[in-house]
C-alpha cells in the first residue's frame, strides 16, 4: 500500500487550513515546506511548537520537511548555508520527520553545469554528511536550473556523494521542463536511487503544470513500473495549479483537491492501494 503526503502549504498559508483539508482527504501525512507565510527553517520556537501540536491534534505526521537547501547559486558563500543544513536537521528531528528535500545549487544563466561539477560534488557530500551524523535521509529534488536538472547529472551527483543518506525525489513536471521525457529518459538510470515521489504533471509544449496524467510526465508509466519493482515509500502532492516560483506554489484548497483527485484517479485506475 502507497502512503500519500503533499506540500500543505499548497492548500493555504494558515497552519490550521492546511491540517483540515488534508485530513479531510484522508492524509495522514504532510510535507511542510511553510506555515503562516514563513519558511520551515524561519519558524521560531513558539511556532514550531505550535506546529507540533496542531499536526498532532489533526493525527498528521511529518513524512518531508520541504527545505530550501541547496537553492542558492553555487558560486555563494556555502558555509552559512551548511549552517542552515545543520538547523534543518534539528528541525526534521522535532517533528519526526525521516527526510529532508535538497537541491543541487542554482547554476548562473550562461554558465555550463559541467563546468561547476567538482564544487557542487564537495558541497552535497557536506550536506550528506551533516544527514549521516543525524541519521536522517536527504532527498535530492531535480528542480530546473540547478546541477542536477536532468537525469545524467541526478546520477552523477548520488553515485559520487556514495551515501546512503542522499537519495533521490523524483519530480516528473520538472524533468519536463528541462526538455526530459521522465519515464523513457530516466527511469531506468534513476530507479535505483528514487526513494521519494513528488506528483506534479506539465505540458512539454510550454512546461504549465497541470493535474496528475493530463500532461507528459508519464505519470501512469511510472507508477506502473513503481508498482512492478516493489516500490514502498510516499507520493507528495505538489500541484502547482494556481502559482509556481522558485520558493514553492500554490494552489488553493479547491485545486489540492483535484490534484488529489487527480493521482488516486490515477492509482484507482491501476487498481494500486494507498493510505
Amino acid at each position: 500500500m502507497w502512503t500519500l503526503s503533499g506540500f500543505a502549504d499548497e492548500i493555504s498559508p494558515d497552519l490550521t487550513e492546511q491540517c483540515r483539508v488534508a485530513a479531510g482527504l484522508g492524509l495522514r501525512y504532510i510535507e511542510v515546506r511553510s506555515a503562516w507565510g514563513v519558511n520551515i527553517l524561519d519558524l521560531d520556537d513558539e511556532q514550531l511548537d505550535t506546529m507540533k501540536k496542531t499536526l498532532a491534534d489533526h493525527d498528521i505526521k511529518v513524512s518531508s520537511i520541504g527545505s530550501p537547501i541547496g537553492k542558492i547559486f553555487i558560486d555563494e558563500d556555502f558555509a552559512p548555508h551548511l549552517e542552515r543544513m545543520r538547523h534543518a536537521a534539528e528541525v526534521a528531528h522535532f517533528l519526526g520527520a525521516p527526510y529532508i528535500r535538497i537541491f543541487s545549487f542554482f547554476i548562473r544563466p550562461g554558465d555550463d553545469p559541467d563546468e561547476h561539477r567538482a564544487e557542487v560534488i564537495e558541497r552535497m557530500r557536506a550536506l550528506a554528511r551533516v544527514a549521516e551524523e543525524a541519521d536522517l535521509v536527504l532527498l535530492h529534488e531535480n528542480e530546473k536550473e540547478i546541477y542536477g536538472d536532468v537525469p545524467r547529472r541526478c546520477l552523477d551527483i548520488v553515485r559520487s556523494v556514495g551515501s546512503p543518506h542522499l537519495r533521490l525525489a523524483w519530480d516528473p513536471a520538472n524533468f519536463v521542463q528541462v526538455g526530459v521525457k521522465p519515464y523513457t529518459d530516466g527511469y531506468a538510470i534513476l530507479r535505483p536511487h528514487v526513494e521519494y515521489v513528488q506528483i506534479k504533471d506539465a505540458l512539454a509544449e510550454d512546461g504549465t503544470v497541470v493535474p496528475a496524467g493530463e500532461g507528459d510526465g508519464e505519470l501512469a508509466r511510472t507508477i506502473r513500473a513503481l508498482r512492478h519493482d516493489g516500490f514502498d515509500g510516499f507520493f507528495s502532492l505538489e500541484p502547482h495549479l494556481a502559482l509556481g516560483h522558485t520558493a514553492g506554489g500554490f494552489s488553493g484548497p479547491d485545486l489540492f483537491t483535484t490534484a488529489w483527485r487527480a493521482f488516486t484517479g490515477l492509482l484507482t485506475a491501476e487498481e494500486i492501494e494507498y493510505a
